[in-house]
């Protein structure tokens, strides 16, 4: 099996009515738990960005740190799932139903295969 990063852009549910936001939520639950209940799911969850707090940052290969992206940062990621599939279609099954729970279009990129990774 191969994993998958299903992945949103911060602020792409930003068009979601705040009224609407505890049923895309339990929408979004509903498929991890039907992935899970397919043996795929191994984790998902939404990034914290606008709670007051700095609590994402950037560090450069000389170590230096930034509150927020560091500026080479192209996008910020607004959530994600990885999914551990035996294809890439079955990987773009599981984005349709993350895309259809979140009313926004999903990113499908592969993990790398490293036989030595835990």
């Amino acid at each position: 099996m191969t994993k998958y990063l299903i992945s949103f852009e911060k602020g792409a549910m930003d068009h979601i009515p705040e009224a609407e936001l505890g049923e895309v939520g339990k929408a979004a639950r509903a498929v991890c738990r039907e992935a899970e209940d397919a043996g795929v799911f191994v984790f998902a969850g939404g990034l914290s960005y606008d709670d007051g707090d700095v609590e994402y940052a950037g560090v450069a290969v000389d170590g230096m740190v930034t509150d927020g992206p560091y500026p080479e940062s192209k996008e910020l990621v607004g959530g994600v799932a990885i999914v551990d599939v035996p294809t890439r279609e079955a990987a773009l099954q599981w984005a349709a139903k993350f895309a259809a729970a979140c009313r926004c279009t999903q990113d499908v990129r592969k993990f790398m295969d490293d036989p030595e990774s835990v």
